[in-house]
């Protein structure tokens, strides 16, 4: 029983350790999650100011072309659509034959391209850059400078199309690598849950079975000790027979002596002297 309770007093010490790594591990997968989840939002955020900032940038290099095209090619340049008036505004038309005024357009640089302002993780802002400066003279038509300048735009639009393409892949990949961690960390989280709960069961039975063979190594104590009385009163008889042994023995020899002399007495032998010695004997031994 003792055996027994150490073996119990070792696999509960173990299932404790193993409860308390299983635990652990649960907050620290928990704590990575939310981490990864946090990053994730980062990103996504970074991803999406980006895309915003680059398609922008090329509505504004594309109205810039169409604006060299209307000064080197007018047959590739494009006039803006005609506003559409308000029922208000061609009231005024039908009534005074002159259209009614529209607003400038805004945004950068008087292109009507806005980009909102946003806030980078240093609290800075980033707002629409100047106009350009004014030129001091007037722009003269060469092809050269034309295909020149057509062609840096076009690189410019070439490249930001490639950013745009890359961060949409780095986007992509990024939000799948995210999927299948968080779906690898939720399978962990249940498999290691399950086991949690089976090894604190288990750790209960136990911990039960452990008290049950406490209770019955007590009782088993109180019996032994009974035992080991009853045995040591066993040993004081014993040892009194084998110190009285021997006195017993002659004492009963010299008894069955008497009583075979008597016998003979009885069967017809010389009633003087010995039978007077057996009466004796007979009267004290009752």
């Amino acid at each position: 029983m003792e055996t027994a309770i150490e073996d119990l007093k070792g696999s509960i010490a173990t299932l404790a350790e193993e409860i308390a790594a299983l635990t652990r591990g649960i907050k620290e997968l928990d704590t990575m999650v939310m981490e990864a989840t946090e990053q994730r939002k980062e990103e996504n955020e970074d991803f999406k100011e980006l895309m915003a900032s680059d398609t922008a940038a090329k509505e504004l290099l594309k109205f810039a072309k169409n604006r060299l095209n209307q000064f080197y090619n007018p047959k590739l340049y494009k006039a803006p659509p005609k506003a559409e008036l308000s029922r208000e505004d061609r009231i005024v038309e039908n009534m005074s034959g002159t259209a009614a005024p529209t607003e400038a357009p805004g945004g950068i640089a008087g292109t009507g391209v806005t980009v909102f302002a946003e806030v980078s993780s240093h609290g800075q802002q980033h707002v629409a850059p100047p106009p350009p400066p004014e030129t001091f003279g007037a722009y003269s038509k060469k092809s050269g400078d034309s295909m020149g300048v057509m062609a840096m735009v076009d690189l410019l639009i070439a490249d930001l199309d490639k950013e745009m393409t890359e961060a949409e892949t780095t986007e992509k990949d990024a939000q799948a690598d995210y999927e299948t961690a968080m779906k690898d960390a939720a399978d962990k989280r249940t498999a290691d849950s399950k086991l949690l709960g089976e090894k604190q069961s288990i750790k209960a039975d136990s911990e039960a079975d452990l008290e049950t063979k406490r209770e019955d190594k007590a009782a088993t104590s109180a019996e032994l000790v009974s035992t080991m009385k009853y045995i040591a009163s066993l040993h004081m008889e014993c040892d009194w027979l084998l110190k009285y042994f021997d006195v017993r023995k002659e004492a009963r020899a010299n008894e069955i002596d008497a009583l075979g002399k008597a016998k003979a007495v009885l069967s017809g032998a010389d009633y003087s002297f010995v039978q007077t010695k057996v009466q004796r004997f007979l009267r004290r031994s009752v």
